[in-house]
């Protein structure tokens, strides 16, 4: 059984990495943004109370998004384990997860802030066909304009420094306790995300294991 929550500061690559160990394990990654997704396209009951909320621009409550995770979690194919990503976001959701899920290992991807403003707001997309790129790691041949489509490339709002900072500071207040938390509880591996994204799932793969 392989239980595993990811956490990390947005764009250190937790997405990334519990998709890959998804893979590697054979266990599904659950992401509340998806479940919540899910649940308002089919219009389920807690999908139209989520989508209440969302539709006048509020948050949707912990108890929503606790039933949700605990309806996906009951799932057969979790029956071996699972990848919990982005979730807990706070105390109060960790001591609800307890309540119906053991958790057994809990992956911290440690990134340095300065890296990750780096890495945000160094991101450009395609208008035309949504292509991503990255003025230092991964820049086009001319710059502003997409080597797929020639289109041209321009700054999301998410990625500029203002809402990337506001995002830092949400997650350093909400999120970080969890670290804490989950260390007291003796379940918590840290793993230094600033390294090449293939010694991070070797790194990974190994301490899950606990090798």
């Amino acid at each position: 059984m392989m239980r595993l929550i990811f956490l990390g500061l947005p764009g250190a690559g937790k997405g990334t990495q519990s998709e890959r160990i998804s893979k590697i394990f054979n266990i599904p990654q659950i992401s509340t943004g998806d479940i919540l997704r899910e649940n308002v396209k089919k219009g389920t009951e807690i999908g139209k109370k989520a989508k209440s909320y969302m539709d006048e621009g509020k948050l949707v409550p912990d108890s929503i998004i606790i039933d949700m995770i605990k309806e996906r979690l009951s799932a057969n194919d979790c029956s071996e384990g699972y990848i919990l990503d982005g979730f807990p976001r706070n105390i109060d959701q960790a001591k609800a997860l307890e309540t119906f899920s053991k958790i057994d290992k809990v992956i911290f991807i440690d990134v340095p802030t300065d890296v990750l403003i780096e890495r945000l707001t160094g991101r450009r997309t395609c208008r035309k066909c949504k292509a991503v790129y990255h003025i230092k790691y991964n820049p086009p041949k001319n710059p502003d304009v997409c080597d797929l489509c020639g289109g041209e490339l321009f700054q999301r709002d998410d990625d500029k420094v203002e809402v990337v900072q506001k995002r830092i500071d949400t997650y350093n207040s909400k999120t970080k306790p969890l670290i804490d938390y989950y260390k007291k509880k003796n379940i918590l591996i840290i793993i230094d995300g600033n390294r090449n994204i293939d010694e991070i799932t070797t790194d990974i793969e190994k301490k899950v294991k606990g090798n």
